[in-house]
């Protein structure tokens, strides 16, 4: 039950971030959905593997290589998931940012409550 309120609510937060940035596009509710179960797949199976295998350069980067891996799986889910755009890496990159700030704030605010 958890996992499911955690997608909605990343849903509605793609959603959201979809009316505001001009280069990101959902087409429905039900797409943010997808669009947010793929991304987090990614996230759970993908992101590891480019970790590993990006080691050498996140260190010399001081970790600032990450933000290019988050913006790498925003436009995976973009290639995957139809009627969900992103219009560039600028913009990947910006939502992956705002997406990851708005999850963490509301995650940690439903677990106070």
């Amino acid at each position: 039950m958890k996992i499911l309120l955690r997608l909605i609510i990343s849903a509605i937060i793609v959603v959201v971030l979809a009316n505001i940035l001009p280069g990101v596009y959902v087409d429905s509710f039900l797409i943010a959905v997808v669009a947010a179960a793929v991304i987090s797949m990614l996230n759970l199976f993908v992101k590891p593997i480019l970790l590993i295998l990006t080691l050498p350069v996140t260190i010399i980067t001081f970790g600032l290589f990450l933000l290019v891996i988050n913006a790498i799986i925003i436009l995976l889910g973009d290639a995957l998931v139809s009627g969900f755009q992103v219009d560039g890496f600028w913009w990947a990159l910006l939502f992956s940012l705002l997406l990851t700030f708005f999850q963490s704030l509301v995650f940690q605010l439903a677990e106070k409550a």
